[in-house]
């Protein structure tokens, strides 16, 4: 991989091609990968070498937190954008649907690791799955979701709801400005706030 990107960036830079980030995401989670913190080395030194201006970021559904490969390389990047949809264990496993029983104490101990050097990132959504009612936007919800966010006290958080089609159909989208009201709640921590709707 390290070559590949070395010839893409030289490419670039040939071309006087501009690069503000580098994006880990897509349709997998980035931090599965076996060589996850190796991956992330071999970046950050050809992003100092060809783009040193350019930011690193990697969008992780905080699955893999208990690897301390995983954390240290994180902890490396520009952008850590963690996820956490809910307060509460009922709702996460319903929303996210993980692999493995997870519970939300789990996930909030691994991102206290980060001592709040990171970005917190959460999907609101309102609707039913698999036959069950799914609001993470209830009075209850918030007020759940807010203490932890208390509790971490991200640098920054980023609260969105579904953009497109979603192949769930009983799902829907939040408005606009029941994110704002969440939004401000958060603001008036002190943790800045985007948000996507």
């Amino acid at each position: 991989m390290k070559e590949k990107m070395i010839e893409r960036f030289e490419s670039m830079k040939a071309n006087g091609d501009k690069l503000d980030v580098i994006t880990f995401a897509g349709n997998g989670e980035p931090t599965l990968h076996p060589d996850f913190e190796g991956i992330i080395n071999d970046t950050i030194e050809l992003r100092d070498t060809y783009f040193a201006q350019a930011r690193v970021a990697v969008l992780s559904n905080s699955s893999m937190l208990h690897k301390q490969s995983v954390v240290n390389a994180l902890l490396k990047v520009d952008q850590n954008i963690l996820k956490l949809d809910s307060g509460f264990d009922s709702t996460l496993q319903l929303l996210n649907n993980p692999h493995k029983p997870t519970t939300v104490e789990q996930v909030v101990t691994q991102l206290e690791q980060f001592k709040g050097n990171f970005i917190l990132q959460t999907l609101f959504v309102r609707g039913s799955y698999k036959g069950k009612p799914l609001d993470n936007t209830t009075v209850k919800e918030i007020e759940q979701w807010l203490s932890i966010v208390k509790r971490l006290m991200p640098k920054e958080a980023m609260i969105y709801t579904i953009a497109r089609d979603t192949p769930v159909e009983t799902l829907e989208k939040v408005p606009i400005d029941d994110l704002e009201a969440i939004a401000n709640r958060v603001r008036a921590l002190g943790i800045p706030v985007q948000v996507s709707g």
